[in-house]
């Protein structure tokens, strides 16, 4: 059992071993876990998590990094990484007495497709993943809140960052200093975001909308500070260290540290790049002010720049005076009239860029020169914005480019935010293969746009599961059919997937279970083709059988005709009894059609294979056995007087009565050759 910190309130938890997810006794709150092999792993987890609980998230960000660099597959760190590049804070709510999560590193980025968020995901167990998802919908919820605040705000000029209090409440000098600065840039016409001043309307409300929209606003920010420790104290390094991040990002701001008391080597080392500025230093104002008049003019002296700069004629009282009425009309928006005053001023001056400034101004509907670096639309190509960078001076020319430059930026941004967007909407609702296929194809359209690359590869890796997927569900449907074609049509799917999930076992399976269908069809017909041959064989024997039927029945009628010739027919003329054709062919007839009953029919019975027939062939093969045996006896033991006709026919009566014993003989052996087959 191991010991770890709670992420919320720092109590501590006993984990044991192999569990992701826990719950804290001391603040209720159900958390997910590391992975904790050894000490010296939970001692770097328990440091970040202090320094993330104490809002000094990039120092617990390197340490989860480090923690990332021995173990890539740790959701934890990943979520812990999204954390602090939110500035995730847990406070307790007064009337639950919940962990709630505060967002004080606002993004634009949505958190549902931070790259660290979808590592967590990838690598989470089913458990750690309900919470990581319910928790990053929550902040993202958080932060469009914070987002849409922060769109309603004005523009800042410059941000202050300095300490307000000291460790006991008091006010420090770095606050008295920051206001000093303060009111001589509002005298300026700078709008400047001073948080003890600016912050004072919004008490009692979370002050995070209104610095995130400075921050990103902001063109200069000055970072005010006596002290080393209040240049590294945690908000104050928060703030300067996100505004950093900005211009590292490509924005174009500018970051100047002021300090007083201290050696310019105390500052921050991410300072030391960057040009300080001394408080100490007499005309250290003068000094400042007039570097920020270089980076960002104000309207009234860029007015008074231009007239003296640009124009070249009629520097009069007149034009002065319809340049000074212009302006407030559009500053009032009354477009027309400011139109008109622009009109007549380029009667006198039609070189005077301010005027084709301020028509300029109307075309895009702005009334201040600042928001025209917030127009919808580049105005490259409008006719007034050429006229002044052709006679206006070159400084002047070169803030209107930067405008056009952050609008066409902005906008291919929001292009590019908006073909990501469709991208993620396809990719959540994604079914199959050809959806992942198509988001990919979206996020490759998006270029280097936050994390369009990575999820690019990640849908071009899930529409490959899916098609693998498919084509292993289509395989086993085609198995259950336990038939060849199912068998084939499997086997040529899994062929295709070899190393996906167990298809190889699968494969084994269904290989075998076709080797022993095809073994049983071809024992079947086997069995089929031997049946037949019986079949054939006993067709043949029945056809022989018929053939000897015929010949017995010709044979038959042969020994009829004999024995009534030799019978009856010789007998009869030896006793010199007349006979006429009718009446040999009379006594033939007779003979033959009771030896038909008598021998005929037993012979035919043979062939039958029912009992009843069998049981009459019986009987009439012993009648006509015993008729024509007693005939014989007689005729030739009892009625022989010597004539030798008598002992002729009694003989041919002895030898049918034996040729009738033929069918017995034969109905007795067949029955009882039966019985033994059927026993066999």
């Amino acid at each position: 059992m191991a010991l770890f910190k709670c992420k919320m309130c720092g109590g501590t938890l006993e984990i044991t071993d192999g569990l992701t997810v826990a719950e804290c006794e001391y603040c209720g709150t159900k958390q997910t876990l590391p992975k904790l092999n050894d000490d010296k792993k939970a001692n770097l987890y328990d440091r970040a998590n202090y320094f993330r609980r104490n809002n000094e998230f990039d120092k617990a960000a390197g340490i989860y990094e480090q923690i990332l660099s021995e173990d890539n597959t740790d959701a934890e760190s990943y979520w812990s990484l999204v954390l602090c590049r939110y500035g995730i804070e847990y406070v307790e709510d007064p009337v639950s007495h919940n962990r709630v999560p505060t967002v004080n590193r606002t993004q634009y980025n949505s958190v549902l497709t931070d790259k660290d968020y979808l590592s967590a995901l990838k690598y989470a167990d089913l458990y750690q993943r309900v919470i990581y998802e319910s928790e990053a919908k929550t902040i993202d919820d958080i932060q469009k809140s914070i987002l849409a605040i922060s769109r309603s705000e004005a523009p800042f000029d410059i941000f202050i960052c300095y300490k307000e209090t000291d460790s006991l409440g008091m006010r420090t000098p770095d606050s008295v200093y920051a206001q000093d600065i303060y009111k001589a840039l509002t005298d300026e016409g700078y709008k400047v975001f001073f948080a003890r001043i600016t912050l004072e309307s919004k008490l009692g409300t979370a002050y995070e909308p209104y610095i995130f929209a400075a921050l990103n606003s902001a063109k200069v920010m000055l970072v005010v500070g006596t002290k080393p420790e209040h240049f590294n104290a945690v908000w104050v390094r928060n703030e300067w260290n996100r505004y950093l991040s900005l211009i590292k990002n490509g924005e174009k701001k500018t970051l100047i540290p002021i300090y007083s008391d201290m050696s310019p080597y105390e500052l921050p080392e991410e300072f030391s790049y960057i040009q300080a500025q001394d408080m100490g230093k007499i005309g250290f104002m003068q000094d400042l002010l007039h570097g920020i008049k270089k980076l960002i003019p104000t309207d009234q002296p860029k007015t008074t720049v231009v007239k003296e700069t640009v124009i070249t004629a009629a520097e009069g009282n007149n034009v002065a005076t319809l340049l000074k009425r212009a302006f407030m009309f559009l500053e009032d928006k009354n477009w027309a009239s400011a139109n008109g005053y622009c009109e007549r001023i380029l009667d006198i001056d039609p070189e005077n860029a301010q005027a084709y400034l301020y028509k300029l101004m109307l075309d895009m509907k702005v009334s201040k020169l600042d928001e025209l670096q917030n127009c919808s639309q580049s105005f490259d190509s409008n006719p007034n914005y050429q006229k002044v960078l052709r006679f206006g001076d070159a400084e002047f020319a070169e803030l209107l480019k930067d405008y056009n430059a952050q609008i066409s930026s902005r906008n291919a941004r929001a292009k590019l935010e908006s073909v990501y967007a469709r991208a993620v909407s396809t990719m959540n609702s994604a079914a199959k293969a050809s959806d992942y296929l198509e988001a990919a194809r979206m996020f490759r359209q998006a270029g280097d746009y936050k994390n369009a690359a990575f999820l690019a590869d990640d849908c071009t890796k899930k529409a490959d599961i899916s098609t693998k997927t498919a084509i292993y569900n289509a395989a086993v449907a085609d198995m259950s059919q336990n038939t060849f074609s199912g068998y084939e049509a499997a086997i040529r799917k899994l062929e295709s997937i070899p190393s996906w999930n167990d298809s190889a076992a699968l494969l084994d399976e269904c290989q075998t279970k076709y080797a022993r269908l095809a073994a049983q069809k071809a024992q079947a017909e086997e069995a089929s083709r031997k049946q037949a041959q019986l079949e054939l064989q006993r067709l043949e024997k029945h056809v022989a059988g018929l053939k000897r039927n015929k010949v017995i029945l010709l044979v038959t009628l042969l020994l009829q005709i004999v024995v009534s010739v030799f019978g009856c027919i010789i007998p009869a003329i030896f006793e010199g009894s007349e006979f006429t054709i009718g009446s040999i062919l009379g006594y033939i007839a007779v003979v033959i059609l009771f030896n038909l009953f008598s021998f005929l029919f037993p012979i035919i019975a043979f062939a039958s294979g029912s009992r009843i027939v069998k049981v009459l062939a019986y009987i009439s093969a012993t009648v006509g056995t015993l008729f024509w045996g007693i005939l014989g006896i007689f005729g030739v033991f009892v009625s022989y007087q010597g004539d030798p006709a008598d002992l002729a026919m009694g003989l041919a009566f002895l030898i049918w009565s034996f040729i009738h014993l033929i069918p017995f003989i034969t109905l007795f052996f067949m029955t009882n050759l039966n019985m033994k087959r059927k026993r066999l």
